[in-house]
């Protein structure tokens, strides 16, 4: 496969996630509505998702090990798109969480490929530039899901966002089926056995790199669903945007994550990869405690929640590619197993935040800015203690 190839595959593999999770959003209070249902059951039908995506993955790991990426590829988003389909067709908001949860389920192949595919063809260092890369594609995509779902939304209805889904899961199937080539140089062939899976398992966890990074990208992405998880409903129905207003302003946090992504790649041209994290770190710091001392001092908008967020955003952007390729950067033979522990870390996370959020929205925007404070905290102690005692492994 050439370069381009490559990245266009990883665009759209690691693109599932946020337009699974970002397309259907702006819709999310008025599907809420319009099943009578309770906030926390419509929490359930992200949170649902994103902890089967995260399950699923401790699957698709050693399955992709040991029989390469290509086949778990086509067996997961032909499931995708199964599921997506009947999403669309649910009748009640239980079958839409059921539904939901295989589609989260199906998303993990997809995703945790992504991630082993750049440990089969790259080294650490060189993999956190192409997964940048990658990362550029999530963010065009995500800057895109927001407002196309809000405008389907208003012109039709959320069931055509999920729709959507199942159209993009079918192009992205087409372009694994037709053009993409098998990257694991030797599979494992004990990677399934019992006692090999565990040993290999326990030696991801008692990585020191891997801890340190898998424990950067979970804090980080915790900020970044906070701000999902709460969003329509703090920008929606307590400030009194339209849904169409919303999906702009969704938009324009993708967009700061997507410049976040070229900023990471001219960082790592100039230092390493822990000196990039660090510096990554001051702004996902300075973005989050702002969003939460403008709110404390009263000043409660879109205007001073967003633009400071956009911080936050950047230094996600940073964040995420070296963390994405830190976790899988110890592991060459081990990639898929890796990638799918350090998925499964963070979902894990979303799970149990999204479940707080589902209990403590109280009409208030606090349980965001509060949750996004917290979580830029953790990032930049993340950056500056943990990270940098085990970076220089990446970078060697």
């Amino acid at each position: 496969m050439t370069p381009g190839l490559t990245v266009l595959l990883l665009s759209l593999l690691l693109g599932l996630q946020p337009i699974t999770t970002d397309l259907y959003l702006p819709a999310l209070p008025s599907l809420t509505d319009g099943f009578g249902a309770s906030m926390a059951q419509a929490q359930l039908t992200l949170t649902a998702l994103l902890l089967a995506f995260g399950l699923s993955q401790l699957i698709w790991g050693p399955l992709s090990d040991r029989f390469g990426r290509r086949p778990i590829l086509l067996i997961g988003m032909s499931a995708y798109v199964l599921a997506s389909i009947a999403s669309t067709l649910s009748p009640t908001m239980n079958m839409l969480i059921v539904w939901r949860t295989l589609q989260g389920a199906a998303m993990g192949a997809g995703v945790m490929c992504a991630r082993a595919i750049v440990r089969d063809l790259y080294a650490p260092a060189q993999g956190a530039r192409v997964m940048s890369k990658g990362l550029s594609g999530l963010g065009l995509i995500a800057c895109l899901s927001p407002p196309l779902g809000g405008l389907l939304s208003d012109l039709f209805s959320w069931r055509i966002s999920l729709l959507t889904l199942a159209i993009f899961g079918a192009v992205s199937l087409g372009l694994v089926a037709l053009r993409f080539e098998e990257t694991l140089p030797k599979k494992n062939l004990q990677a399934l056995q019992g006692g090999t899976l565990l040993r290999t398992w326990l030696m991801i966890l008692r990585n020191p790199t891997f801890v340190a990074f898998s424990a950067l990208s979970t804090a980080s992405y915790g900020g970044l669903f906070t701000f999902l998880a709460s969003s329509s409903f703090v920008f929606i129905k307590v400030l009194g945007l339209s849904k169409t207003q919303y999906g702009l302003l969704v938009f324009s946090m993708a967009f700061a994550y997507l410049l976040g992504t070229f900023l990471c790649r001219h960082l790592l041209n100039r230092f390493d990869v822990r000196r990039t994290v660090a510096i990554a770190g001051v702004l996902s710091l300075s973005g989050g405690s702002l969003v939460g001392l403008l709110a404390l001092l009263g000043w409660q908008s879109a205007w001073t929640i967003m633009p400071p967020f956009y911080l936050f955003m950047l230094g996600h952007g940073i964040q995420m590619p070296c963390s994405q390729s830190g976790v899988v950067g110890p592991f060459p033979q081990s990639a898929g197993a890796a990638s799918a522990l350090n998925g499964f870390l963070m979902m894990l996370a979303v799970f149990l935040i999204g479940n707080w959020l589902g209990t403590h929205m109280d009409g208030s925007i606090f349980p965001l800015v509060y949750g996004i404070w917290f979580w830029s905290a953790m990032v930049a102690l993340i950056a500056w203690t943990l990270v940098q005692r085990q970076g220089r492994r990446v970078a060697s």
